[in-house]
């Protein structure tokens, strides 16, 4: 008996799925699977999988992007035989400041809307009763390997793919900083955990000082297909 209400359950799940996505059940966006990402929304159990689809979807990411806020425009394609950038975008803000504008692959330029919306600016609110106005970061695209090795894997910097970021400027003008802050047992130090932890539900891989000594100073994040949290 149990092994056919386990069968039952199976071939309801498997239906509702086929007519979400043939559009024969009309569900909310936000929780269908197949519907483009809403920056906007709150995220729930289905965003991890969104985000992933942008990955492969240029199209799908250009409609998540339009629902982000951020201001971007285009950048011709680059044939560099080594770093070759194709769809890349100049960041140059949105509900958030920058210190610079910053070359993103269109994934990468989601993932940080929702890193500011859902992550960063609740987190500085529960911590300072503020918000984030700058943030500061030491630069995305770089046509480099991994920690500048002569020999070995392409860093995700070589695809516009990852941003390294210093620290944070409050509203109020106060500065949080990766390198000075995050040795101390305070406050700040603990805002700046909160942001790496929850930077983990936008990007696919967050590097913190804890990670090691080359990370001391900056957040790595980045849209890869590893999935690293530390």
């Amino acid at each position: 008996m149990g092994r056919w209400l386990l069968l039952a359950g199976l071939l309801i799940i498997g239906g509702s799925l086929i007519g979400v996505w043939r559009g024969w059940l009309d569900v909310p966006p936000r929780w269908n699977p197949w519907a483009p990402l809403d920056v906007q929304a709150t995220p729930n159990w289905l965003t991890g999988y969104k985000l992933m689809r942008l990955r492969s979807d240029p199209l799908l990411c250009e409609q998540a992007l339009g629902s982000s806020g951020l201001r971007v425009s285009p950048q011709a394609d680059s044939p560099d035989a080594k770093c070759p950038l194709k769809g890349a975008l100049r960041v140059q803000g949105g509900g958030v400041g920058l210190s610079s504008s910053f070359l993103a692959s269109c994934p990468l330029a989601v993932a940080f809307a929702m890193f500011e919306r859902h992550t960063l600016q609740p987190a500085a609110q529960q911590a300072y009763g503020q918000t984030v106005a700058r943030v500061d970061h030491l630069g995305s695209f770089a046509c480099r390997n991994v920690y500048n090795r002569q020999n070995g894997a392409l860093s995700r910097h070589a695809s516009a793919d990852a941003l390294d970021i210093a620290g944070f400027r409050l509203a109020d003008g106060r500065a949080i900083s990766v390198l000075k802050d995050w040795p101390k047992q305070n406050q700040d130090a603990q805002f700046l955990r909160q942001v790496r932890d929850g930077a983990c539900e936008a990007f696919s891989v967050v590097l913190s000082p804890d990670y090691n000594a080359a990370h001391r100073n900056h957040f790595h994040v980045d849209v890869g297909r590893w999935s690293v949290c530390r």
